[in-house]
């Protein structure tokens, strides 16, 4: 029997316009990732690689096409249908670490779980933290830890809420090589533990042979690559 994919983009096109220029970002991209599978998303700077994450996880809407998650519509749907299935599928690692200065290090990874009226709320964040070493700064606020120690947060936020899907935009862009291999390990261990599936938007080649497939953004064109062309 073969595998529904959990997330479906068809013919997906993304435009915009600036100073009276027509931008195109993205144009007729067809996009199908399987349950569990770890696909990275790589490109030059500009080429879109947000903007196409953005859309698959609803946080834009395409100009037209569609994005399917589970194989029912996702990218049809207003800002709260598109939210609520955020909120029960999908986690986020960005860049930026996204995290809100007033709130501890546990507040932050409650806030999604409460948000989902979540009874057990501060034990699975507890328990989260301590899966990425942060047992001893559950009560730090975000500017008392270091970047390596503020994404580590971000992602026991983003695998409390036990998500089946797993965004990471350019998880180590704002990390020194020593601490963003750190960081890399952890996401890798978590997700391959929980089975999540992981669509990660990276302009780091070694990053991208991580993962199980390799795709590449150009002038809003998605190719498949195989693995050995990845680094060429």
């Amino acid at each position: 029997m073969q595998q529904s994919p959990i997330i479906q983009a068809q013919n997906l096109t993304y435009e915009f316009i600036s100073y009276d220029n027509h931008i195109r970002v993205l144009q007729n991209l067809n996009l199908s990732i399987l349950t569990g599978e770890q696909v990275a998303i790589i490109g030059s700077s500009g080429s879109g690689k947000s903007t196409l994450l953005s859309l698959l996880a609803g946080l834009d809407v395409p100009t037209s096409g569609s994005v399917q998650i589970q194989s029912k519509p996702f990218s049809s749907l207003d800002e709260d249908g598109r939210a609520a299935i955020r909120a029960k599928n999908m986690g986020f690692v960005f860049q930026s670490f996204q995290l809100l200065p007033s709130l501890t290090a546990l507040e932050n990874v409650m806030l999604p779980l409460q948000l989902k009226s979540n009874p057990n709320a501060k034990v699975l964040s507890l328990e989260a933290l301590k899966k990425v070493g942060l047992s001893e700064r559950v009560q730090h606020y975000p500017k008392q830890l270091s970047g390596g120690e503020q994404q580590r947060v971000a992602i026991a936020r983003a695998f409390a809420t036990q998500p089946s899907i797993l965004f990471a935009d350019e998880p180590t862009g704002n990390l020194d090589n020593t601490t963003g291999q750190v960081i890399i390990e952890l996401l890798f261990k978590m997700n391959r533990e929980a089975g999540t599936t992981l669509v990660l938007v990276t302009h780091d080649v070694h990053l991208a042979n991580r993962c199980q497939r390799q795709l590449r953004l150009e002038n809003g064109v998605l190719a498949e690559l195989a693995p050995e062309l990845v680094s060429k």
